[in-house]
């Protein structure tokens, strides 16, 4: 990635740890997008696209975690079926 793109990421993975920490405080991402605005439209559109990015995945692996603990448990549900006597 370029310079725009890594620092973007790299605010963008602080303010997400931030909000996080906060519990929520999600009006942070407007006022660092005024911020950024104010002096770079590229910074500003890379650190958008980089919470955007990062906001997704996030949510992805939680459904995959999701869809494993589920497919687990459904193993060994059925596994513990299997050894039941008749």
């Amino acid at each position: 990635m370029g310079v725009a793109e890594d620092l973007a990421d790299e605010l963008a993975r602080d303010v997400i740890k931030y909000i996080d920490a906060t519990g929520g405080d999600e009006k942070i991402i407007a006022d660092i997008v005024g911020v950024l605005g104010a002096s770079s439209q590229t910074a500003e559109e890379a650190f958008l696209t980089a919470i955007r990015v990062r906001r997704a995945n996030i949510k992805a692996r939680a459904l995959l975690m999701e869809r494993a603990r589920a497919f687990k448990a459904e193993q060994e549900a059925k596994a513990g079926a299997a050894k039941q006597p008749e």
